[in-house]
C-alpha cells in the first residue's frame, strides 16, 4: 500500500506537532514558531528489539549480566575529563556552540587523534578539500580517518557499510536529510528522523556517534528539544570570540558527571588543552590595582584560581548602573544589597561593574567573598595584597557560609604562591591545617575580612 502523505505544523523551537497553525506554542509558549511540513507515514509496523530481530524479554534485575564499561581514549585530556573518562562505544554525543567557536575544529582533532580506531568524518557543510586544509593547519594526520562530504542519510549508511567505522562524526545534524521525510534539511521532522536513525544504528552496532549541532540566538541548541533527550551526552562549547579561551561543559551525561569543565586555548594550529588554567586566568601585572580580588573556585573536581575585577564609580545619571560579565547579575545585586543593609556600606548611589577575567562564566557560590572584597576595594580605592585569595559563600545576613572541597582550594592557592587565604569559619571542622604552609584565616562575617584587610 502506498504511503499516506499529509501535512502538519511543527514548532521550530521545541518540536511539538499540531494539526493546524497556532500563533503561540502551547508547549514552550513561543510566538510564531510553527511551520508547515509535509510528512510521510507508512503502515508498516514492526516490533523490533535492540538486536533488530526480536523484542527484548523482561528480566529480573539480579539476572542482568553487566560488564566493565570500555571507553575510547580520545588522546584529549580535557575532553576525556568532561566525558567521564573517554568516548563510550554505542553512545551519541552532541556538541553545540556558536558559529566559529571551534566545534568542527574540535571534532576533526578528535577524529585525527583516534589513531587506533577507524573514524568516518561526514561533513555536510564543507567539502573534503576544505577539511583537508583545516587538517593541515592542525599539523596532524591519520590514515584511519576517512573523510566524505555527504548530506543524504541513505548514502551515509552506504558509506558506513563499506567502511565499518568505530567512530562516526556528523558535521552537522542540521544539514542531513532522509527520503522518508518530505521536508527540507534542518526542519524539525528531518532533524528528529535523522537523529532517530543514527541512534538506532549506534545502539545496534556499538559505534560511537559524535554530532555537531547549531544553536539559536538565545544560546540553546537549535531544533526540537527532543534532540537533547535522544542523545546520551550534550556538550556545550562556550567562549567569547574576542578571547582565546574556550570552555567545554557537559549539560547532560549518562556516563559521567555534568559538573566537569574542559578549558582550551584557540590558536592558529587548533585547540590546545589548558592543563593549568589558574596561571593563565590570573593577570601578570605587577602593579597593585584596586578592585581586583582572587577567588579559589571549583569546577567539578578541578580547582583553579580566577581573577575578579570590580569598578565602582559615582553614578553620572540618576539611576546607578549594574553590569556583570561572567557572573550572575542577580547574584551581584543580592550581594550589593547585603553590603548596603547588613554591612553598612553605601553603594546604592554608585555604578558597579563586575568582570571575571579570561572571558569565562563562573557559577560557583564560593566566589561571593571575592566579589564583595573586589567591590569594596574599588569603592575605597585601596588595593589588596597580591598574595591574598578568598573562598566563601555570602548569606543574606552577611554571614560567610562554608563551601565544598576546601582542602583542594587551599592546595591550589598554595601551589601558585599565595601567602594568605580567607575561608569560612565552619570549614575549620575536620581540616588539618598543619599540612599547609599558607596562612589560613577563618572568618564568619564580612566585617571581619574588611577589618583584617583594610585595618579599619
Amino acid at each position: 500500500m502506498p504511503p499516506k502523505t499529509k501535512t502538519a505544523f511543527f514548532c521550530q523551537n521545541c518540536g511539538v506537532e499540531s494539526p493546524k497553525w497556532v500563533g503561540k506554542c502551547p508547549s514552550c509558549s513561543e510566538w510564531n514558531t510553527f511551520v508547515e511540513e509535509v510528512i510521510v507515514k507508512t503502515n508498516n509496523k514492526q516490533t523490533i528489539g535492540s538486536n533488530g530481530k526480536t523484542p527484548n524479554k523482561p528480566q529480573k534485575i539480579s539476572e542482568i549480566v553487566t560488564s566493565e564499561e570500555t571507553r575510547y581514549d580520545t588522546q584529549n585530556g580535557e575532553l576525556n575529563r568532561v566525558l567521564g573518562g573517554g568516548l563510550v562505544p554505542g553512545s551519541m554525543v552532541l556538541i553545540g556552540g556558536e558559529p566559529g567557536i571551534g566545534k568542527s575544529t574540535l571534532a576533526l582533532q578528535i577524529a585525527l587523534n583516534l589513531k587506533n580506531y577507524t573514524t568516518l568524518y561526514i561533513s555536510g557543510e564543507e567539502s573534503a578539500q576544505q577539511i583537508k586544509l583545516r587538517g593541515n593547519r592542525l599539523n596532524s594526520d591519520n590514515d584511519r580517518c576517512l573523510i566524505v562530504s555527504e548530506t543524504s542519510m541513505e548514502n551515509i549508511f552506504s558509506h558506513i557499510k563499506n567502511t565499518n567505522p568505530d567512530v562516526l562524526v556528523i558535521d552537522s545534524i542540521q544539514t542531513l536529510g532522509t527520503q522518508s521525510v518530505d521536508s527540507a534539511p534542518g526542519s524539525v521532522s528531518q532533524i528528529r528522523e535523522c537523529t532517530a536513525q543514527l541512534l538506532h544504528f549506534a545502539k545496534e552496532s556499538s559505534v560511537a556517534v559524535l554530532l555537531i549541532g547549531h544553536i539559536t540566538k538565545e544560546g540553546s541548541l537549535a531544533g526540537p528539544k527532543i534532540l537533547e533527550h535522544i542523545v546520551d551526552t550534550v556538550l556545550q562549547f562556550e567562549g567569547d570570540q574576542n578571547h582565546m579561551y574556550r570552555i567545554l561543559r557537559a549539560t547532560k551525561n549518562r556516563f559521567g558527571s555534568t559538573s566537569e569543565m574542559g578549558i582550551y586555548e584557540m590558536r592558529s594550529d587548533g585547540l590546545r588543552e589548558v592543563d593549568n588554567p589558574s596561571e593563565l586566568l590570573l593577570s601578570s601585572n605587577d602593579e597593585s590595582l584596586s578592585g581586583v580580588a582572587i577567588s579559589a573556585s571549583m569546577e567539578g573536581m578541578r580547582p583553579f584560581l580566577i581573577e575578579v575585577q570590580a569598578l565602582v564609580s559615582t553614578a553620572a545619571y540618576g539611576t546607578p548602573q549594574r553590569s556583570s560579565t561572567g557572573f550572575d547579575l542577580r547574584r551581584l545585586n543580592m550581594l550589593l544589597a547585603v553590603l548596603e543593609k547588613r554591612a553598612g556600606f553605601r553603594i546604592g548611589t554608585k555604578d558597579v561593574f563586575l568582570n571575571i577575567a579570561g572571558g569565562i562564566k563562573v557559577s560557583d557560590p564560593a566566589i561571593d567573598l571575592a566579589v564583595i572584597i573586589a567591590v569594596l576595594s574599588s569603592s575605597m580605592d585601596i588595593s589588596l595584597p597580591k598574595e591574598v585569595c578568598f573562598a566563601g559563600e555570602i548569606g543574606l545576613s552577611s554571614e560567610i557560609r562554608p563551601v565544598n572541597r576546601i582542602d583542594q582550594r587551599i592546595s591550589e592557592a598554595e601551589k601558585l604562591g599565595f601567602k594568605h587565604i580567607f575561608i569560612p569559619k565552619n570549614n575549620s571542622k575536620g581540616l588539618d591545617t598543619s599540612k599547609f604552609k599558607i596562612k589560613i584565616h577563618f572568618v564568619s562575617k564580612v566585617g571581619q575580612v574588611f577589618q583584617t584587610l583594610f585595618k579599619q
